[in-house]
């Protein structure tokens, strides 16, 4: 039931901006973190950003003040604004949600389908 719908990404010159958008519906009532990870070819998945209920955040060291996370609580939506994007931003990027459950692990990840973001040079 749990559904993750991300939009923003696409191709943009190096140096370019970009917002990514995940809206996250169906049952959820509680709401540990949500974030965006990202994985290019070859490379494991990484962690870019996330934002806790509380409103915490952290930020992967090679996105450090050129992304920002934010989120809209009462439309359970996270976003990334993508600033001074590089190449090396080029992957593709996943939302994430984390949420509680009753029985063991006592946790559940939730991940949208993925959205490409391409920089060229």
């Amino acid at each position: 039931q749990v559904q993750l719908v991300e939009s923003g990404g696409g191709l943009v010159q190096s140096g370019g901006s970009l917002r990514l958008s995940c809206a996250a519906s169906g049952s959820i009532f509680t709401i540990n973190r949500m974030g965006w990870y990202r994985q290019a070819p070859g490379n494991q998945r990484e962690l870019v950003a996330a934002i806790t209920s509380g409103g915490s955040t952290n930020y992967a060291d090679s996105v450090k003040g050129r992304f920002t996370i934010s989120r809209d609580s009462a439309k359970k939506t996270v976003y990334l604004q993508m600033n001074s994007l590089k190449p090396e931003d080029t992957a593709v990027y996943y939302c994430n949600l984390n949420v509680p459950k009753a029985t063991l692990p006592y946790v559940i990840d939730y991940w949208g389908k993925g959205t490409l973001v391409t920089v060229s040079s």
